[in-house]
């Protein structure tokens, strides 16, 4: 087993890295680190919670010289503006006995004090792919003295939309620099990126796509409805020995609201919740105090489930299926890192009885299906997607137009008559084969008596 010391790393990065209580380097960042340090452009694939981080900043950080510059030389662009603040802290942990300037910009709060920053002076730029745009066109961000750009989590770039600014910033860098790139999985919108924008990128891969974390139980229960499975997630979370620090999933903002609703009747003062309708500042809080263990219940969505950097999470919970089977990967990667054990529970109804069967496809093998306790309550009430859909016999939107109500009948010969336009435009309509209007020549005029 290799340790960090028989990298090529500069004693001040190995005594971060002491400081951080690293010894040994993760697979990918093993496999990474020699790639990137001979500047080829790269894409490394593995999983969530393996280290990609500390995986593209080593060999950056390694060769990092000082410069009085203000240009930045290195830009970051991650997805979130979460995963923005938690890349600018590990490079100012690993940068501690460097002279490094990082700087992270991001929407939702003041583009000006960050150009402010900005002419400053910063050696690495870290953000979200829309406001470091929005920065170039201001003028605020120079690009011309960028070597080395990294593309963290590639594929949910391209899930949240960001193509379109991912070309523009493309094409405003200067065409001699590094690309690096990782990603959890290798879709076809990645593979497509590489292809069309890329050339000669050598590809690291240290698990094929969909492998588990072979640290994480994994287990899975049948649920009929939503309330039924809040009814098994409050059974649950009333151990809080053994579900000391909880993360769960929901499909959406909405969704995540109501079930945070539900959930704080019982654990009011231990729960919290972020998506992406909150503010930035509420999101961070509710990280810090999750974090921190003020609170051991987060809900939220999948925006955040890459890239949070959360410790000893006990369990995650799925309380919504997810519909594509790669996104259930990057969930569970929140537990079980750093080689610690961890635990996954996915609970599925029968509408998501096909997504559960497609992660199970997607791993090549089974999830432990366990009961119902007897415990829970089986919950007659229904979310407003759950009810049943009453269709209006009378309704002009119907689709079936053969579906007629009792008054129903057909209109009568006279009223059947279709309008033909009045019997002049029947006559000139006659006699011109197109009706006259009144751009014409002698509409309106009377004929002259003879």
């Amino acid at each position: 087993m290799s340790v960090f010391t028989d990298f090529k790393i500069n004693n001040m990065l190995l005594k971060a890295l002491s400081d951080l209580g690293f010894r040994a380097p993760t697979p990918i960042q093993e496999q990474a680190f020699p790639v990137v340090m001979s500047g080829a452009d790269v894409v490394g694939i593995a999983q969530t919670g393996t280290g990609k981080t500390f995986a593209y900043l080593l060999p950056i950080l390694n060769t990092h010289k000082f410069s009085k510059d203000i240009h930045p030389r290195t830009m970051i662009l991650v997805p979130t503006r979460e995963l923005v603040v938690q890349v600018v802290e590990e490079v100012e942990k690993l940068g501690k006995y460097a002279s490094v300037r990082v700087l992270g910009v991001y929407g939702g709060t003041s583009m000006n004090k960050q150009k402010e920053a900005l002419a400053l002076g910063t050696d690495i730029i870290v953000g979200t792919p829309a406001r470091l745009y929005d920065l170039v066109l201001s003028r605020a961000l120079q690009l011309k003295n960028i070597k080395k750009l990294v593309i963290d989590e590639v594929d949910v770039m391209l899930d949240l939309g960001f193509r379109f600014q991912l070309i523009n910033l493309f094409e405003l860098l200067p065409d001699r620099r590094q690309n690096i790139m990782f990603s959890a999985t290798m879709t076809e919108d990645v593979e497509l990126l590489i292809n069309d924008f890329f050339a000669g990128v050598k590809k690291i891969s240290v698990a094929v796509s969909g492998t588990p974390l072979e640290n994480i139980a994994q287990s899975v229960y049948a649920v009929p409805n939503f309330y039924t499975k809040v009814n098994l997630l409050v059974h649950l979370l009333q151990n809080a020995a053994l579900f000391h620090k909880v993360l769960v999933f929901v499909s959406s903002k909405r969704t995540a609201d109501l079930l945070f609703q539900e959930l704080a009747e019982f654990f009011s003062e231990e729960i919290c919740v972020i998506h992406s309708n909150k503010t930035q500042n509420y999101r961070m809080r509710s990280i810090n105090q999750f974090d921190s263990g003020q609170n051991r219940i987060l809900v939220t969505t999948d925006v955040m489930a890459r890239g949070l950097d959360l410790d000893e999470i006990s369990h995650v919970i799925n309380f919504d299926t997810p519909a594509f089977p790669e996104n259930y990967m990057h969930r569970i990667g929140r537990t079980g890192r750093a080689e610690k054990e961890g635990k996954s529970i996915l609970l599925y109804t029968e509408k998501e009885k096909e997504a559960k069967e497609a992660i199970e496809h997607l791993m090549a093998q089974e999830i432990n299906a366990v009961p119902l306790p007897k415990a829970v309550e089986i919950s007659k009430r229904l979310t407003r997607d759950e009810q049943p859909k009453h269709v209006e016999h009378e309704n002009p939107l119907r689709e079936n137009e053969d579906e007629r109500g009792a008054s129903f009948h057909e209109k009568s010969a006279k009223n059947s008559k279709q309008n033909q336009g009045g019997s002049y435009k029947r006559i000139i309509k006659k006699k011109y084969s197109k009706p006259k209007t009144r751009g014409d020549k002698n509409f309106g005029k009377k004929g002259k008596k003879r």
